[in-house]
């Protein structure tokens, strides 16, 4: 064996030991796939991808994504060995409180990590993303000279990443996209928690992705580095359609009784068997940890020579660049940094009683014309539904392959794959993207929209079809707790407009919220237009909740009527039926009762004064309203599926109307 190799095993064999090692330590974890995939993430990171330790968040470095999240402890002993702000101390308190090392990647805790990842299946769609945004970036700044967004996207999925159906969805979207620079591993060790595959699957993961469009190439041996090698060349040689190398492993590899075993996929090996590998690894020292110096030399040197240097001459490149294209370099600039074109706010359209008596939905289709003009990096599209959720940029591309400049991306029915591509645009950065259905499907893509929530990114939502207001379609398609259940989804902030005034507030607030998703909640059928001015109210939408009108003035409300989206007009006109009978009542317009729990105490008394009662009424589940009513109060919702029929005979029906509220009204100030 040449120096050389040798080197190469003892920096492969460090990542094994160092996982086994760490998961024997927090007695929890995954050992089996780190010890299997050394050998892969060794040949990426010190050969081909191009990353540099020492600056981990440079523009134009490449993505790595770890699908199967579990095997974080082979991302955590591979970013250490590359020379990432990662210590051994770090990877010793592995799935400890408070450490650098979870118990699956997360973005923002761990440098170097990518995107959060532990839902199977989620990073594939993430790096569709990515790549997806390095294409439509580099569309956009690149010049003839001066090719500085170049840079490829990587991800390892297992088994389990393919079995989940969010795999299908987005590698058929990446092979209609031709993501020519989208790289993936899969890890074809046959083996799941519950033993080998075989017990549950017989799919043919080749021809699958092949009649989606994707090259798929085989490594017979992760071993093998030089069939790493040339596949990675393969790979990059193809430049229309993304890349799957299928790669045979062995899970657990070097342990004499848990290797190929599914014994060595989610458990410590335990002490003795911990010796027996070492041993049959050859490795010199049995104490826990060991590191060799020349093993962490040799890989940090390859870095070094690949990355870090890659990285060096990317920036004189984005000098020469910035010096010739001095407006690009600063337009790239502010996207980089997430920061608004100045003056934005000045193209969001205005409405009045000429033009605001539409749907929310029409509104917001409005709203997103008049600004992408001056965002360019706004970008996005529906799941098969943008003549539905009117989220098309009129005059615009399709984002495609032969125009990846287009703004409007087809992302066809996929809600699962369209929210998880969105949190990779996200988190390549560059861009604010959003995506479109209706409220019901949010079912569909609820583990990508949680994951955008976690991370933090700055992801919208289009939800339309918000209540039982589409009316005939039927209870299939008509959200009744759908509303509740985003809102208990921490970071994410739910903004249901009551006109079409509020709805450009509501972009207003979507596209300024930097610190987690938004949810646009937006109506099918038209809203009255409320006129503000004669109720001396001005639009507090960014405040969540505000005082719309009081009736029988110089007189205490008797009644706080709270209302969001289309069900506030139903409360102004309750209000003024109580007003007749000369019960004073306030009306609140409630669009983001997350805004609202955030404001001072001041405005929240000012709005919700202490000892009045109050009645909430909304066209979805109660359960959100409760902590708001108080003791003294009642919620107006629906606790039932609803029904096919037009949307008056519905709303009549189930109760959300005027008269309900008066009699609730009534019936609490007697």
């Amino acid at each position: 064996m040449a120096a050389s190799d040798a080197l190469d095993l003892l920096a492969i064999n460090t990542v094994r030991t160092l996982a086994m090692d760490a998961v024997q330590a927090a007695e929890s974890g995954h050992p089996g796939t780190p010890m299997a995939l050394a050998p892969l993430t060794y040949a990426l990171f010190t050969r081909h991808v191009r990353h540099a330790p020492s600056n981990p968040r440079w523009q134009d470095r490449d993505r790595f994504v770890l699908s199967a999240g579990h095997a974080s402890m082979l991302l955590y002993g591979t970013l250490f060995m590359s020379g990432y702000e990662l210590t051994l101390h770090d990877l010793k308190q592995f799935r400890q409180w408070n450490s650098k090392t979870p118990g699956h990647p997360e973005v923002g805790h761990t440098p170097g990590v990518e995107t959060t990842t532990g839902p199977l299946g989620q990073g594939i769609a993430n790096a569709v993303g990515l790549a997806l945004a390095e294409r439509t970036l580099a569309a956009a700044f690149n010049m003839p000279d001066h090719k500085i967004i170049d840079h490829y996207t990587w991800f390892i999925a297992g088994d389990g990443c393919l079995m989940e159906g969010i795999s299908h969805e987005a590698a058929s979207f990446a092979g209609h996209q031709k993501l020519g620079k989208l790289i993936g591993f899969f890890d074809n060790n046959g083996i799941s928690i519950d033993g080998r595959t075989d017990l549950t699957c017989s799919d043919d993961a080749a021809r699958r992705f092949e009649s989606y469009g994707w090259q798929v190439l085989h490594v017979a041996d992760v071993n093998d580095l030089a069939a790493i090698d040339r596949a990675v060349a393969e790979a990059k040689a193809d430049t229309q359609r993304p890349t799957l190398v299928i790669t045979t492993s062995v899970i657990g590899y070097g342990s004499p009784n848990r290797a190929g075993s599914s014994k060595a996929h989610g458990e410590p090996l335990g002490k003795d068997e911990i010796a027996l590998t070492k041993k049959a690894l050859g490795w010199a020292n049995m104490e826990p940890f060991v590191v060799p110096d020349d093993a962490v030399a040799h890989w940090r040197a390859q870095v070094a020579a690949n990355g870090e240097a890659a990285q060096k001459e990317w920036m004189q490149r984005f000098m020469a660049f910035t010096k010739a294209n001095p407006d690009a370099a600063k337009e790239l600039g502010r996207r980089w940094h997430g920061d608004l074109p100045a003056n934005w706010g000045s193209h969001l359209p205005t409405f009045d009683a000429t033009n605001g008596s539409v749907a929310s939905r029409a509104a917001s289709g409005v709203v997103i014309n008049a600004l992408a003009p001056h965002i360019p990096e706004l970008i996005g599209g529906s799941a098969d539904l943008a003549g539905s959720n009117l989220t098309m940029v009129k005059g615009a591309a399709a984002c495609s392959a032969e125009h990846p400049e287009g703004r409007n991306i087809f992302f066809g029915i996929r809600e699962h794959a369209m929210g998880a591509i969105l949190n990779g645009m996200a988190l390549h950065g560059g861009f604010i993207p959003y995506g479109g259905t209706f409220l019901v499907f949010a079912d569909y893509m609820r583990p990508a929209i949680r994951l955008a929530a976690l991370m933090k990114q700055h992801v919208i939502y289009v939800f339309t079809h918000d209540s039982i207001g589409l009316g005939e379609d039927g209870p299939t398609h008509q959200p009744i707790e759908h509303i509740s259940a985003l809102r208990v989804i921490p970071n994410v902030l739910v903004l249901r407009p009551a006109d079409a005034s509020e709805v450009v507030e509501a972009w207003r607030v979507a596209l300024e919220h930097k610190t987690g998703p938004v949810a646009l909640v937006l109506s099918r059928q038209k809203l009255p237009f409320i006129d503000r001015t004669s109720r001396s109210a001005a639009v507090h939408l960014a405040r969540g909740a505000y005082v719309l009108g009081n009736t029988l003035d110089g007189t205490t409300p008797k009644a706080i009527i709270l209302a969001t989206g289309s069900e506030v007009s139903i409360a102004l006109a309750a209000q003024q039926l109580l007003a007749d009978d000369g019960v004073a009542t306030r009306v609140v317009s409630a669009p983001s009762l997350e805004l609202f729990a955030r404001q001072d105490r001041k405005w929240r008394d000012a709005v919700l004064p202490s000892g009045i009662p109050r009645v909430a009424i909304e066209a979805g589940h109660p359960m959100s309203w409760y902590r708001w009513v108080g003791d003294r109060g009642t919620v107006i919702g629906i606790e039932m599926f609803g029904a096919s029929a037009p949307a008056p005979r519905l709303y009549a029906e189930y109760g959300i109307t005027a008269e309900r509220i008066c009699e609730a009204v009534k019936g609490l100030v007697g």
